[in-house]
């Protein structure tokens, strides 16, 4: 049945009051959030060398920021206007096709203020934590767990907040707005995980080369001229990056649970399961999505609350106290799952409380517990795993990068199988109606996610505490057992960030898997399905396949050429001002984050043009069945590489942590310099395209199911305005090639060259 022709029941009394309550949720959410705001900032901020320094890394995170969202304003404006026009043909009257382009402009706003204010704060947070790191590890640990809090409530908050409005005010029509919502948020995501993720790993891994490998001087030294670009990169990437592509993993698994509650109504197998209560029991199902999410609300302020130093401890594994604290937001979650449905999810049949509902949301709990174990065993600075690629490097770089790429490669496996296991059990449960399967499979979504604001929490240090490093060495302050303590915190964060990435990646198959759901319901293939024997279906899937491989090559090329660049002016400034490396003179620290951030944003557009075109070039030049086969491709590769790339990167991260930290003998040796290769280049795979995958997939299961409708049509049956939609994409998908090509270091080595030889 397809989403227009979709008619709910109208909302009781009772019903209308838990959407209010929900809604209450999602403000105390915002309350905690701005609680934990005047805990960080009340928290001295220490000495004047420390705060020039964040100053500095406040202003380019910031001007970053603004830069981006100027660039990508047009682009927004320009989706808003198309899916008004599109979808004044499906639906009568003006309220529901404004509202979906209302909903889009919101979801891009509440995806952009997530990231805005979890990045505000980390850089508000990280001076604060090292200074915190001079009084003991306990003070500098809680206090940088408090300030990543801050990203997950507002992130939380906001998500929340947005779509009980959007469903509040549309009601049974709620579903079909949603969509935009979700849409928005996951094309602010692509944007500026992208975006911050090439300015990030741009800086970083120009940094390390010439600093670390060529001059031999240690990481954040205030020497190297990269240093300011590569600590503002940590928060453009990894806070406001990961913030927003949380918050849009939060929505769109409850846009594909509402949907798929919706569709419900429409499938034979539940009709005949619940009679005369089916429209009824599908609304119950809706509510019931939006009142785990009030449930995720309270269960990661327990787990916030939870991760505590005991008193007068000595520097431990910070990994001892967060896991404490996700158990606790685990648990928390699991019980109110099953109060929640003890009280609401009854059998419309027998009156009595139909456990299934429970049991699949806690399935996601238990997907999130291995996909954070699998993470850790492969990222871990003291696993197997990372101590073995840690001991390639005796051999050089070369054995050190095949040893990494291995253990990410194993651990994709792994990870896809767990996905795997996890839908099946949905399905198990749910085996009389194929409607309540796909909603089993988003439930178990739901699950994973209703510890958001713990999750994005703890991704969060990992960046604030990389900065808290790199701001205590430039700072000059010399105090062995704090940066030992922030060395540690750092390392850790690392993991942090890796399990978050595992779980954002999780949560985007089960989000595409029920997505591809809805896309088939509307795209009216439920009769004959997904036919890969089909020639037209089978390039579909061929194409689907490639497309996350062209993705990720847009983005680790940008990295690459913003690198070479950077590389090029460190040492410009080494060579033309020998006082810098004597301490004497202070390197031009905006020159790099001018080279990078133009960079960025120049990269930005390619990848974007990429995941919104690609889907209507097939849809509407090749038909429906054809887009079905390349979701289901994107879907299967994305996952893959995502997941290889982030934990091969991080793995590579950590096995040069473990030797700068005195393994096979320390910082300086030729084992140091390999591992430091082997880092930089996991930098772009674990920070750029891995991670940017997440979104990719979702916009472009986002952007099927928007086109769905318009894509029925036989393949030989091309009309005026299908046939105008594929000539747009060929050109746009052009320029994306073409845009990716700019800037290519052959041209530059050509220029260089030409210009020595003038000289």
């Amino acid at each position: 049945m397809s989403e227009a022709k979709i008619v709910l029941p109208a909302l009781t009394n009772v019903q209308l009051w838990i959407l209010w309550a929900v809604l209450i949720s999602a403000v105390i959410a915002l309350g905690y959030g701005l609680a934990l705001v005047r805990i960080v900032l009340r928290a001295d901020a220490g000495a004047k060398s420390m705060t020039d320094v964040a100053d500095a890394v406040y202003e380019g995170a910031m001007a970053y920021l603004r830069r981006q969202v100027k660039t990508m304003i047009w682009f927004v404006v320009g989706i808003a206007i198309a899916l008004f026009l599109m979808y004044r043909h499906v639906y009568s009257g003006l309220e529901l096709p404004i509202g979906i382009a209302v909903a889009f402009v919101m979801g891009v706003s509440a995806s952009y203020g997530a990231g805005f204010v979890g990045m505000w704060l980390a850089v508000k947070g990280n001076v604060r934590s090292a200074n915190a790191a001079l009084t003991s590890f306990k003070d500098a640990m809680e206090l940088a767990f408090k300030a990543g809090g801050v990203s997950g409530m507002f992130t939380v908050g906001l998500g929340l907040l947005g779509a009980t409005i959007i469903f509040l005010y549309f009601q049974q029509d709620a579903m079909k707005v949603l969509v935009g919502f979700g849409f928005g948020g996951s094309l602010a995501a692509l944007f500026m995980r992208v975006g911050g993720g090439i300015y990030t790993k741009a800086a970083d891994v120009g940094g390390d080369l010439v600093g670390k490998v060529e001059a031999g001087i240690p990481e954040d030294d205030p020497r190297n001229a990269a240093t300011i670009a590569d600590n503002v990169g940590d928060n453009v990437g990894d806070c406001a990056g990961m913030a927003a592509d949380v918050f849009e993993s939060y929505e769109v698994t409850l846009v594909a649970a509402i949907i798929l509650a919706a569709y419900a109504v429409g499938d034979s197998a539940f009709l005949k399961t619940y009679g005369a209560a089916a429209g009824a029991f599908a609304m119950k199902l809706i509510i019931f999505a939006l009142i785990l999410r009030g449930v995720g609300v309270f269960s990661s302020i327990l787990g916030i609350m939870a991760v505590r130093v005991p008193a007068g401890s000595a520097m431990r594994d910070p990994m001892r106290p967060i896991n404490i604290g996700y158990l606790t937001s685990a648990v928390a979650s699991v019980i109110g799952f099953f109060i929640v449905n003890y009280f609401y999810m009854t059998d419309p049949r027998t009156g009595a409380p139909d456990w299934r509902f429970g049991v699949t949301a806690s399935l996601g709990i238990i997907l999130a517990v291995v996909t954070l174990w699998l993470t850790n065993y492969f990222t871990h600075p003291d696993r197997g795993p990372v101590i073995e690629t840690a001991n390639s490097a005796r051999t050089g770089p070369a054995t050190l990068i095949l040893s990494g790429m291995s253990e990410g490669l194993e651990s994709s496996v792994w990870a896809l199988v767990v996905i795997v296991l996890v839908i099946i059990g949905a399905m198990v449960i749910f085996s009389e109606s194929l409607a309540l399967q796909f909603y089993g499979i988003a439930l178990t979504g739901l699950g994973l996610l209703t510890t958001t604001g713990f999750i994005l929490a703890m991704d969060t240090y990992g960046p604030i505490t990389d900065n808290a490093h790199g701001i205590f060495e430039m700072g000059g302050i010399h105090q062995e057992e704090a940066s030992r303590t922030l060395s540690w915190m750092d390392a850790i964060g690392n993991t942090t960030k890796a399990l978050t990435k595992g779980l954002a990646i999780a949560t985007a198959v089960i989000a595409a898997v029920s997505l591809f759901r809805s896309f088939i319901d509307e795209a009216h293939l439920g009769l004959m399905g997904v036919q890969v024997n089909a020639p037209t279906v089978f390039v579909g899937l061929l194409i689907g396949g490639a497309v996350p491989f062209l993705f990720s090559s847009f983005a680790i090329k940008a990295v690459s050429r913003a690198a070479y660049q950077v590389v090029f002016e460190v040492r410009r400034q080494f060579r033309e001002h020998p006082g810098i490396m004597e301490g004497k003179e202070l390197p031009d620290y905006g020159r790099c984050v001018d080279i990078v951030t133009a960079t960025a944003q120049k990269e930005l557009l390619s990848p974007a043009i990429l995941a919104v075109f690609t889907p209507l070039l097939v849809g509407f030049g090749l038909g429906a069945g054809a887009l079905g086969g390349f979701l289901a491709g994107t879907i299967l590769t994305g996952q893959l590489l995502a997941v290889f790339m982030a934990n091969a990167g991080a793995n590579w991260d950590n096995a040069k942590k473990k030797v700068e930290d005195g393994f096979l003998g320390g910082k300086g040796t030729e084992v140091h310099k390999a591992t430091v290769v082997g880092d930089t280049v996991g930098d772009p795979f674990k920070d750029t395209a891995g991670p940017a995958l997440n979104p990719m997939i979702k916009v472009m299961n986002l952007v099927g199911i928007l086109a769905a409708p318009f894509t029925t049509v036989e393949v030989g049956n091309l009309t005026s305005g299908r046939l105008g939609v594929v000539i747009l994409a060929i050109v746009m998908l052009s320029i994306a090639v073409v845009l990716s090509k700019r800037g290519s270091i052959a041209e530059d080595q050509g220029q260089r060259g030409a210009e020595k030889k003038a000289a």
